[in-house]
């Protein structure tokens, strides 16, 4: 199973995390999405998503492990959970519960997993353009810190998304973002810096550079992943994931 390991799974002694690839000549090559799709709102029967979440966790050495995921509705909603299961009408899960692993699905929205490893607190958010611009990253980290989190503790991963050099909106939707962000001038519409928006607010909340991995992959213009823009309904999604070790 090919997926990307952040510099946090690394770094982190008691934290593993990772975003898996579309793994489309690995895993389920005859599905009626092919590849390690994890998307519950991707159309494929039950019975091919669950065969494909058993694959991941058999993969990891993880048939224990219990997993919950957000429903992603690209609001701002957050949740601190410790049962597995979908958590309905969030974008975002945080936990400290060992082996507990959180999950957010993508496909050109970015998943950004954030541990804080001194303090046992760790999250998963779901960043489209709409989540993006409602806060649902700040509003996260400000959760943490209530729960005890320090932001001088904290290391963060932005996934592969869409990148600005792709990322095509109306003025009406450019116009949601802060200027810095927005390339008004090299393209014929606006184009979004969504990861540099992210970046953005993971300094304004007081994290360092060396704090911050920003993954520089494109969901659209690289065919490893899956791309919603790309595929349309024959997309499947990634997952971006993070727990803490038992």
């Amino acid at each position: 199973m090919d997926q990307i390991k952040p510099k946090l799974a690394t770094t982190c002694t008691t934290v593993d995390a990772g975003f898996t690839l579309a793994n489309r000549k690995v895993v389920n090559q005859k599905g009626e999405i092919p590849g390690l799709n994890f998307g519950d709102n991707t159309g494929v029967s039950p019975k091919e998503l669950n065969e494909n979440i058993e694959c991941f966790l058999e993969e990891m050495d993880w048939s224990e492990s219990p997993l919950a995921m957000a429903e992603q509705v690209h609001g701002s909603n957050i949740k601190v959970v410790d049962e597995p299961g979908m958590h309905n009408g969030v974008d975002a899960l945080i936990t400290s519960s060992p082996g507990l692993t959180l999950g957010i699905k993508v496909a050109d929205c970015a998943a950004i997993l954030l541990a804080d490893e001194t303090n046992s607190i760790i999250a998963a958010v779901h960043a489209g353009w709409r989540g993006a611009v409602a806060d649902i990253l700040p509003k996260t980290l400000f959760k943490m810190d209530d729960l005890g989190a320090e932001p001088s503790n904290i290391r963060a991963y932005i996934s592969p998304c869409l990148s600005q050099q792709v990322f095509e909106v109306g003025i009406e939707v450019a116009e949601k973002f802060p200027e810095k962000v927005v390339d008004y001038q090299n393209y014929n519409k606006p184009h979004i810096d969504l990861k540099g928006l992210l970046a953005h607010q993971l300094h304004d909340f007081g994290l360092a550079n060396n704090q911050i991995e920003v993954d520089e992959g494109c969901t659209l213009s690289d065919g490893r992943y899956y791309s919603f823009r790309r595929e349309r309904e024959r997309s499947g999604r990634m997952l971006g994931y993070i727990r803490i070790n038992q």
